[in-house]
């Protein structure tokens, strides 16, 4: 290396003791604080629990006065995946020639690894995209389905996954099936009998979501794939409230196609999706968009942007790494914890009506709490007015209630103000 490039890759901060440092490298700084605390909590007894998650809770800042139950519409970032984001973004600035074109393939396959070890499958079944309706976009547009071929789609899915199929195969004469729902089943079974009634001869696709974003029904994923693939149907979920809520592994569940926006529940940087696709079903899929390396016929070809927002990307490697350090069964444990805290809380009140199904095999971090008599809108807007606390109104399937997301950043002591509150409420 010459001295004048030497110097000019000092004048800009890179070179050995900066450009050269992988994820793991540049994370292990910004991590330390938090993986620190951690292991000081680590293995404590049930009675300081409450301080370890606290421990947490601190890495998570939101604005003055603001409680934050909505993380089911979009999810925070911890202090340390923000700094690993700006870690990253201020490397990218300094030599953006460098990071964009080539400069961190190793790092990005190093996420991939780290995402695919997330959901227990094959890395070259991951591609890192920007979000769940990209995700289901890619599926309903590369679809080769024919007149008269059927797709189901359940009354609860989100508009961005049923978009997709009304834009791209509906106008092809493919018919959407729309089965109802219940809101309040009391059994897996209830609904998988629902899905078998849906299917006919000309079921291709069932698309389906994970956990609804209504009130937080769990689907039974394996139950509905299993069914499927007897009568050769592709599964298709829409997986953004289920993913980094509750064990989300994917060679179990066996579905063909799996889409997360991973900055709801595993708190990445906005605007970074996961897809996964089953190796044999890969050679269906069609890339949204195309450029230079279109011929790669891996995965990759569906993530191939030419330029991208690789900072964030990056950074979800970071969120997949704090993830870890907590444990990915404490967090489990921790989101039925919360759950069943909520619940009890709520048992036979006169006045707030759970909305959600209660066994665990059909709900988990989100649950609908409807004030008997106030309308939803309303109480949407005393929670925040009155009492700083942030939460999505639900008024569709009758619900007239209030969605709750019980993230791991949510304390105890905050879910007894929020049942304070909504009691308040309720008798005013």
């Amino acid at each position: 290396m010459s001295q004048n490039r030497r110097n000019f890759l000092k004048s800009l901060g890179i070179g050995a003791a900066a450009s050269m440092l992988t994820p793991g490298q540049l994370w292990s700084n910004a991590r330390e604080p938090i993986v620190t605390a951690i292991k000081a909590f680590t293995g404590t007894t049930a009675n300081n629990e409450e301080v370890f998650w606290e421990t947490i809770r601190e890495q998570f800042h939101f604005a003055e006065g603001l409680t934050y139950f909505n993380n089911g519409s979009l999810g925070a970032c911890p202090t340390p995946i923000r700094e690993a984001a700006h870690t990253f973004r201020s490397i990218l600035d300094d030599f953006p020639s460098k990071y964009m074109w080539g400069g961190w393939e190793n790092e990005k396959e190093t996420v991939r690894k780290q995402v695919a070890d997330l959901f227990s499958v094959s890395a070259e079944e991951i591609a890192l995209i920007h979000n769940t309706t990209e995700g289901m976009n890619l599926i309903a547009r590369s679809m080769e389905l024919q007149t008269g071929d059927e797709v189901i789609l359940a009354d609860h899915e989100h508009t961005s996954a049923v978009a997709p199929w009304t834009v791209w195969q509906a106008a092809k004469g493919i018919r959407l099936i729309r089965p109802t729902l219940p809101i309040l089943p009391k059994s897996v079974d209830e609904i998988v009998a629902i899905y078998r009634k849906a299917i006919g001869p000309k079921t291709k696709v069932i698309s389906i979501c994970h956990l609804v974003n209504t009130n937080g029904m769990i689907l039974p994923i394996k139950e509905i794939t299993e069914m499927a693939h007897e009568k050769g149907i592709l599964v298709a979920v829409d997986g953004a409230q289920g993913a980094g809520m509750f064990h989300t592994d994917l060679e179990n569940l066996g579905c063909d196609f799996y889409t997360v926006s991973a900055h709801k529940w595993l708190f990445s940087p906005k605007g970074i999706g996961i897809f996964y696709a089953k190796k044999d079903v890969q050679p269906r899929l069609k890339p949204l968009l195309v450029a230079r390396g279109y011929e790669d016929t891996s995965i990759r070809r569906l993530e191939n942007y030419n330029t991208r927002n690789l900072p964030e990307l990056l950074a979800l490697g970071a969120a997949v790494d704090y993830r870890n350090a907590i444990g990915p069964q404490k967090i489990h444990d921790r989101t039925f914890e919360l759950k069943h805290y909520l619940r009890n809380l709520l048992h036979d009140h006169p006045k707030l009506r759970l909305k959600t199904p209660e066994p665990d095999a059909l709900s988990a971090g989100i649950q609908a709490v409807e004030v008997v008599g106030k309308e939803v809108q309303v109480v949407k807007e005393r929670l925040f007015e009155e009492y700083g606390i942030d939460c999505r109104p639900m008024s569709k399937f009758g619900l007239n209630a209030v969605r709750l997301s019980l993230a791991i950043f949510i304390s105890k002591k905050q879910i007894d103000d929020l049942v304070n509150a909504l009691n308040a409420i309720a008798t005013s």
